[in-house]
């Protein structure tokens, strides 16, 4: 799967939006080394504090559908002047799949008009995972 196809299945699940009060949409999608592809949105809720980032949205369902590592790039898009990164928060939920199949994805953070590449490592040095527990 190119980066072009892993952005527009991005793009297709932030069309799909639940951010009423933000008016942000954000979609999110997970490539597997088996080329499996999760996508996530944003989906807030009234009370401002249970809404869910696209990125978590999309680990869940993996990690519901069996998922435990082999995530290899992750992809965010989302409206507004500048590319999108994962909140601290989803770069938190990105490692912790990531940790269990030891990978370190590359992150597609994109903008209108630029896609900036990066590591998840690159985003959380020194993260805490699995292997901080044992």
């Amino acid at each position: 799967m190119t980066d072009d196809d892993l952005i527009a299945a991005a793009r297709s699940a932030a069309a799909q939006s639940y951010s009423p009060y933000s008016r942000f949409a954000v979609g999110a999608a997970l490539l597997f080394d088996d080329g499996k592809v999760v996508t996530g949105t944003n989906i807030e809720n009234a009370s401002y504090g249970l809404a869910l980032c696209a990125e978590t949205v999309a680990v869940s369902k993996a990690m519901a559908d069996g998922a435990r590592g082999g995530l290899v790039r992750v992809a965010v898009t989302g409206p507004g002047a500048g590319v999108i990164t994962p909140c601290g928060r989803c770069r938190q939920v990105i490692n912790e799949l990531a940790q269990l199949g030891g990978t370190d994805p590359d992150i597609l953070c994109v903008g209108p008009g630029e896609v900036r590449r990066t590591t998840l490592s690159a985003l959380l040095p020194d993260a805490f995972g699995p292997a901080s527990l044992g």
